[in-house]
């Protein structure tokens, strides 16, 4: 197999491997809801509902940096995420409600000091208290297997 080739099927599965988290109906806002508190968000990602809250995605991920809660789950294997791709509970993503859909993160668990890298391709958690859903693959590599939740730093990488 020739080396291009090789990396053209490495891109494929990678592409195929990184999926997201819960998949929500989600109903995007007209432009005259784009104002909260006297000031406008950026268009980078459209504001959308979920449950009668309005969440208004940033316009960059730079210098994020957050400690919250985390969870995890895999039940929805194939379910299309808010960026399109289909769910894959092995795959290493996640779900946040304000970060850029395609920041790379950073997430460590602060209960045992294990990190991973991750995707976020999609949208939640819509639990109060949640700040990020992890696929299952990801809770596995931050050993949140047994509780099924745990406190996190979360890390935009890009």
């Amino acid at each position: 197999m020739s080396p291009r080739y090789g990396a053209a099927l490495l891109a494929l599965a990678l592409a195929a491997t990184l999926s997201g988290c819960a998949s929500l109906q989600t109903e995007d806002l007209s432009p005259q809801e784009h104002e909260v508190s006297g000031r406008h968000h950026s268009h980078a990602g459209k504001p959308y509902r979920v449950r009668g809250r309005t969440y208004y995605p940033l316009a960059s991920s730079r210098g994020y940096r957050e400690i919250g809660v985390a969870s995890w789950y895999g039940s929805e294997s194939g379910n299309r995420t808010a960026s399109g791709q289909r769910f894959d509970p092995l795959g290493l993503s996640a779900a946040h409600k304000t970060l850029p859909l395609f920041t790379t993160v950073r997430v460590t668990n602060l209960e045992n000091g294990r990190s991973t890298v991750l995707l976020v391709n999609d949208r939640g958690p819509f639990v109060p208290g949640r700040l990020i859903d992890l696929s299952q693959a990801a809770a596995q590599r931050l050993n949140m297997q047994r509780r099924g939740s745990s406190k996190v730093l979360v890390e935009a990488l890009n």
